[in-house]
């Protein structure tokens, strides 16, 4: 059993890293990023599931509210998750854990993954954009101008990507954890 625990934990803390060095290709488009992020938590969700991705995520968001620089341009810090991005970092772990029921739920297979991602991605955006318009006092089209729209088509491709290579990841996965678990 310790071997199985080890082994979940480090690959929570793979992913929070994975997420940490992916939120770093970013372009500051205006008062949120376009980055990378989401990619990791479309991954974490879809490959650990729902508790493993979660709390991959949780992670992350943790050790930035530290203050290590894991959040897109280098960021940390309590005052990046009280600012105008923290509700879509909160978001992430809404996001991976909705995939990651869903993906346990319906097998990973590419529909039930793309409708997971979409959902937990809009999940994301309402939390994200309702935290934004509270911090900013800006109204809801001008929020969804500025935090939504820009980022659509790149989710799209992240959700495509993330789909695609989820069912062949989590197999290699699955192995991994089935022979820690038998030795």
């Amino acid at each position: 059993m310790k071997r199985k625990s080890t082994f979940q934990l480090v690959v929570i803390a793979m992913f929070a890293a994975l997420t940490a060095v992916l939120a770093q290709f970013s372009v500051p488009i205006g008062p949120v990023p376009i980055c990378l992020s989401t990619l990791g938590v479309y991954l974490a969700g879809g490959i650990l599931g729902a508790a493993g991705g979660t709390v991959s995520i949780i992670v992350y968001v943790l050790l930035g509210a530290a203050g290590l620089p894991v959040f897109a341009g280098f960021s940390g810090g309590f005052h990046v998750i009280a600012g105008p991005t923290g509700g879509y970092i909160f978001g992430f772990v809404a996001c991976a854990w909705i995939i990651g029921i869903l993906s346990r739920r319906f097998g990973r297979k590419l529909l039930p993954l793309v409708f997971s991602m979409i959902l937990g991605t809009a999940v994301c955006y309402i939390l994200g954009t309702a935290w934004f318009m509270f911090v900013t006092k800006r109204g809801l089209m001008e929020s969804l101008a500025l935090c939504v729209i820009p980022f659509l088509i790149g989710d799209a491709a992240k959700i495509a990507l993330s789909a695609a290579v989820v069912p062949q990841l989590g197999k290699v996965f699955d192995k991994l954890n089935a022979k820690v678990s038998a030795a």
